[in-house]
């Protein structure tokens, strides 16, 4: 790390939360808490010439070759820097063509342009590439409430990246392999962690402290001339590596396909590698259809038959959890409390709220294998598989 990079590190570290903390803190005390406009404003002028003032020495810097975890990093603070002063309305797309953060957009393009990536934070830069420095990793503010956020999303993640490890482990096996039901049962096990995060969130996460004080900090903003969406805590291959190898969800399926298409800037390069690969395998599901006439009275598909239902089942589970505690409590119902002038801000993913909401309905029902008229899920052959069982 050059002198220049760990004085921006150690910025976003100690003062760029403080002046964050102090903002939310008047926020917070506003009868209307989404206002930001003309509220703070010398706190707001501090982060943006502290925080150009350390980027103009590294866009003159240039690119110093130190390797991708560094380029990585020192993206994830230009990008929580740039996600900082859209969350003030310092930037805001809806009125500019070009982002006023001049220095600050020349370096993400630059980094992203150079990694393979998009030019703005990431899920990655605050869960999975997250480094701690004496038991703290980087954060917008010292908020319980989004450490709790952060944490049990990264504990969700890596759950589910143990889950689709497993299944891609068991691929080349195959499934009549007697392996096959002990990787099947690290996928239940791991999809049950995931639950169990879902829950704890749930249970502990403030709605009012979540709607107003940690997720502005994920909408749109521009880079140079472009907006890139927020970052989504499903950006990451594992969650559709289980799609996928299940047969729950198609690669071939357009508005699923869509959804990869518009995510793969957003997850790392290896797992960009390891989605495209997942995307030309045959599903187990698909092997399961096409041996159970011949096999289905063996004790190997039996068995493995079985635990492949139950895995499928809870990533059903997962995503109806999702989609019917989390994204109901902390984004639409909350929402139904804005005034008009806000509603428009609320999603961080692009689209209008409610063809969000609708979206997010469609692939909680394909991964539930629901029954539906107006999309394809696997509902018929989940219950064909479900009568081959003894």
């Amino acid at each position: 790390m050059t002198t220049h990079s760990r004085a921006f590190d150690t910025w976003m570290r100690n003062d760029f939360v403080e002046i964050n903390n102090q903002l939310e803190d008047i926020y917070w005390q506003q009868e209307d808490r989404a206002n930001v406009e003309g509220v703070g404003d010398a706190l707001k002028q501090q982060l943006v010439d502290e925080g150009n003032a350390l980027i103009k020495h590294l866009v003159a810097e240039g690119n110093t070759d130190e390797g991708f975890d560094h380029a990585f990093d020192l993206l994830g603070n230009v990008g929580l820097f740039m996600a900082a002063c859209r969350r003030h309305e310092i930037t805001e797309p809806s009125r500019e063509t070009h982002s006023p953060l001049l220095d600050a957009s020349t370096l993400a393009m630059h980094i992203g342009a150079s990694i393979g990536v998009t030019p703005r934070f990431a899920t990655a830069h605050l869960c999975t590439h997250n480094s701690a420095v004496n038991g703290l990793y980087k954060r917008f503010t010292d908020l319980e409430d989004e450490k709790l956020f952060v944490d049990y999303n990264t504990k969700g993640i890596l759950a589910y990246k143990r889950a689709a490890d497993a299944l891609l482990r068991l691929q080349p096996l195959g499934i009549s392999h007697p392996i096959a039901a002990d990787l099947l049962a690290v996928v239940e096990q791991a999809l049950k962690d995931v639950m169990q995060s879902n829950n704890y969130l749930f249970q502990n996460l403030d709605t009012d402290r979540f709607f107003y004080c940690v997720r502005p900090y994920y909408k749109p903003y521009r880079v140079g001339k472009e907006v890139y969406r927020g970052a989504n805590a499903g950006d990451f291959a594992g969650i559709n590596v289980i799609d996928m190898l299940l047969g729950l969800c198609q690669a071939n399926e357009t508005s699923y396909s869509q959804m990869l298409v518009d995510k793969f800037l957003y997850m790392m390069p290896e797992d960009q590698q390891v989605l495209r690969h997942c995307m030309r395998l045959p599903s187990f599901m698909d092997e399961f259809l096409q041996v159970g006439e011949e096999h289905h009275t063996s004790s190997w598909f039996q068995e493995n038959l079985r635990a492949f239902l139950k895995v499928c089942k809870l990533h059903g589970q997962t995503a109806i959890q999702h989609h019917n505690q989390l994204v109901e409590k902390y984004i639409r119902i909350p929402n139904q409390d804005l005034g008009t002038s806000h509603q428009e801000k609320v999603t961080a993913s692009g689209p209008p709220l409610p063809v969000l909401l609708a979206q997010l309905e469609k692939l909680r029902d394909r991964r539930a294998a629901r029954p539906r008229d107006d999309i394809f899920t696997r509902y018929n052959d989940i219950t064909r598989l479900t009568e081959l069982l003894d």
